[in-house]
């Protein structure tokens, strides 16, 4: 697994959460359902996030970003870990779905690395191989298990939030780190 490299390439796509690309990189990926993070607590981050912006303008110093992941991405953890929403992952068949489907093409399309599926929520290590989009991976995932799920559970709609959190990985020592906390994320 490779870690990010200053001097090559990015490409930075913004929904409403950054997005940095780089060929060859690991990242941390975390994805959920879309009833897990209820609407009144979005807005609520939604207006704290832009008050934030509005009194942090852009470049951000390193206790700025130390500060914004402290607010905003730990507390969306938080939330994630409080169990709200249907929590299907936590059935036992579509946990076994959600799993299959993040090891089908483990060492073809990505190399996989620790990952946890929790009641609502996933969370990985991906390295995308032979010229694979992290973007195309993360689509065949949910759109796969989306799929299934809704068969399973006989329903239909939406199951997964459109966007997921993903951060390039930047060391081996920040790899630990997540693999610890994918590992740990259960016992919470």
């Amino acid at each position: 697994m490779a870690f990010f490299d200053p001097a090559a390439s990015l490409i930075i796509d913004r929904g409403k959460l950054p997005h940095w690309r780089q060929e060859g990189v690991t990242y941390f990926v975390t994805f959920h359902l879309a009833d897990s993070l209820p609407q009144a607590k979005l807005e609520w981050l939604r207006r704290q996030k832009e008050l934030w912006l509005l009194l942090n303008p852009e470049p951000h110093t390193g206790s700025q970003q130390r500060e914004y992941h402290q607010r905003f991405t730990q507390t969306v953890d938080q939330w994630l870990d409080a169990g709200y929403g249907k929590c299907i992952l936590a059935k036992p068949s579509c946990k076994a779905i959600m799993e299959s489907s993040l090891s089908h093409f483990d060492g073809v399309r990505y190399e996989l690395g620790e990952f946890v599926v929790m009641p609502n929520h996933v969370h990985a290590i991906v390295a995308p191989i032979g010229g694979n989009a992290l973007t195309r991976i993360l689509h065949d995932w949910k759109s796969f298990s989306a799929h299934q799920f809704n068969r399973v559970l006989t329903s239909l709609g939406r199951i997964w939030h459109r966007e997921s959190f993903d951060h390039i990985v930047r060391n081996a020592e920040a790899l630990a780190k997540f693999e610890t906390y994918i590992r740990n994320n259960p016992k919470k």
